[in-house]
């Protein structure tokens, strides 16, 4: 984690905390000690490239690798995105050759391959949709906003619970040097979702722009389910 008020939600746990902050010219905090006896490593560090356009999200992940491959760590989890799939309105599954479209989908897609290509240690990629979780919804930073992209395009989204699940799943099963996508199985049109969910919670129907074709993909997540024998915990999102 990289603030200090951070630690106080994790006071109650038996967790040992650092204080670490990973930046494109190096690391505050004390890495080897975070790194030392530990077998697994999961990296979900958010790119955040929409605040900060210059902030260079590959950098980051090149130097950590080195201490890494100084740790002894021989597996690493890697927390990527669906991002790096283009938006070509097909269905996309781990066979599926990304051609990232943002920024943040280029750069986590040449952090995936500068992990998978080490040999030092084995990387799985999970690739999650968009973050469902307590507190945390889409719609809250889509709601009363106007002129939105692509109504008809389907939405691809996941719940925490889940997330956390095929973690673990992927760890005690010792699923290595693998590429997860990680969905709900359900896509409604956004459109249609998002309106709908902001009237059941009280927040203002966004507005979408229909005057250009909608351009999505829907992410098949049938990969987790059958490798890992996972089922969904959170499957039917209008339920939340």
């Amino acid at each position: 984690m990289r603030k200090k008020e951070s630690l106080s939600e994790l006071a109650q746990s038996p967790a040992q905390t650092y204080i670490l902050d990973v930046g494109t010219k190096g690391i505050t905090g004390n890495l080897p000690g975070f790194l030392k006896n530990s077998e697994i490593l999961i990296i979900s560090i958010p790119p955040r490239l929409r605040k900060q356009s210059s902030e260079n999200f590959v950098d980051r992940i090149k130097i950590i690798v080195p201490h890494i491959e100084q740790s002894g760590i021989k597996k690493v989890l890697f927390i990527s995105s669906t991002s790096v799939y283009a938006n070509d309105d097909s269905t996309v599954t781990e066979e599926t050759f990304p051609m990232p479209e943002t920024e943040s989908g280029k750069q986590l897609l040449a952090s995936e391959n500068i992990l998978k290509m080490n040999s030092h240690f084995q990387t799985t990629i999970i690739r999650f949709g968009g973050l469902i979780g307590p507190n945390r919804h889409p719609v809250t930073s889509l709601a009363g906003r106007k002129n939105l992209k692509d109504p008809q395009a389907p939405v691809n989204l996941i719940h925490l619970d889940d997330c956390i699940q095929i973690i673990s799943s992927i760890i005690a099963q010792d699923k290595w040097a693998e590429i997860f996508n990680a969905v709900a199985s359900f896509h409604p049109m956004k459109e249609i979702y998002y309106g709908q969910t902001a009237r059941k919670i009280g927040l203002s129907e966004p507005y979408f722009n229909k005057a250009f074709p909608s351009r999505g993909k829907i992410v098949c997540s049938r990969k987790v389910q059958h490798v890992l024998n996972y089922r969904f915990i959170k499957g039917d999102l209008n339920s939340l």
